[in-house]
């Protein structure tokens, strides 16, 4: 299992990230504290607050998910 710290904090950068998270065959989750949901809704991903850090889970590499997950990588 892969895990990355990240921000999202713009509506287009939460809708680019479900857009990546939709195009990976296998499980991605986003969360904080004790709250996890399944990154591939965007409902799920909105009812997050935002203002947190988040932690992003995902099951393998993926070059084309991780490039875009690097833009919101926090450092």
């Amino acid at each position: 299992m892969y895990q990355k710290n990240i921000k999202l904090s713009a509506e287009e950068e939460v809708r680019e990230f479900v857009r990546a998270a939709n195009r990976c065959d296998f499980d991605v989750d986003l969360g904080y504290n004790r709250v996890v949901v399944d990154a591939k809704s965007i409902l799920g991903v909105f009812s997050l607050d935002l203002n947190q850090p988040l932690v992003v889970n995902y099951q393998k590499e993926d070059p084309e998910f991780e490039r875009v997950l690097q833009q919101y990588v926090m450092s």
